[in-house]
Formats: structure tokens, C-alpha cells, sequence
């Protein structure tokens, strides 16, 4: 599982560059530029995606596979917002945070 995390972590970095990291450095640039920078950053998020979860499924449920998913991209997202765009962290962020938590809780219990 362990394993995983790290690759689904490791993808989770690719997508978000692929999703967000344009807005910073490409906003002169026409979108289909952006959406072909992204297209190439998002396929080494699933060369990594891809094989995580086939890794993660058997260990863990298909929901607990998700919940993994959804908690990585939360703790991803906030940094990449804090440390590369340049956000402050928010209200919300510790909300979602708990949500997250006591879904992980629910899914991993049963």
C-alpha cells in the first residue's frame, strides 16, 4: 500500500501542474497551447495513476482506492496552491481536510 501512496502521490503532483500550473506562466499564451503543455505533463501522471491503482486494488476496496485518491489530492493541492501559486492557506482547506478525514474513517472501517 505504501507503494501506492507514493505513486499516486507522484501522479497527483503531474496532474495538478497539468491542471493549474499554467496559470501562472502561460496566461499570455493562447488555451490550446496550455491544454498541449498539459496533455504532455498529464501523461506521466498516468504512467504513474495507472499502475498505483492496479497496485491498490486488491489490498483495498475500489472506495478505499478512491478515498486514498481524494485525500492525496487535497494534501497535494494545498501545498502546490501555498508553495508555487503563492496562496494562503484558507478556512475551508482545514473543512475539506476533515471531511476527508472522516470519510477515510468510514471507508477504512468497515
Amino acid at each position: 500500500m505504501v507503494i501506492c501512496a507514493l505513486m499516486l502521490t507522484a501522479s497527483n503532483v503531474f496532474m495538478t501542474f497539468a491542471w493549474y500550473g499554467h496559470l501562472k506562466h502561460l496566461n499570455s499564451k493562447p488555451w490550446w497551447i496550455a491544454a498541449l503543455i498539459s496533455w504532455g505533463i498529464a501523461l506521466f501522471e498516468y504512467l504513474l495513476q495507472v499502475p498505483a491503482n492496479r497496485i491498490g486494488y486488491g489490498p483495498m476496496n475500489l472506495a478505499q482506492l478512491k478515498i486514498l485518491q481524494e485525500v492525496i489530492t487535497l494534501v497535494v493541492f494545498v501545498v502546490f496552491a501555498v508553495a508555487y501559486m503563492g496562496q494562503e492557506i484558507r478556512i475551508n482547506y482545514l473543512y475539506a481536510a476533515l471531511c476527508l478525514m472522516g470519510a477515510v474513517y468510514f471507508i477504512f472501517s468497515a
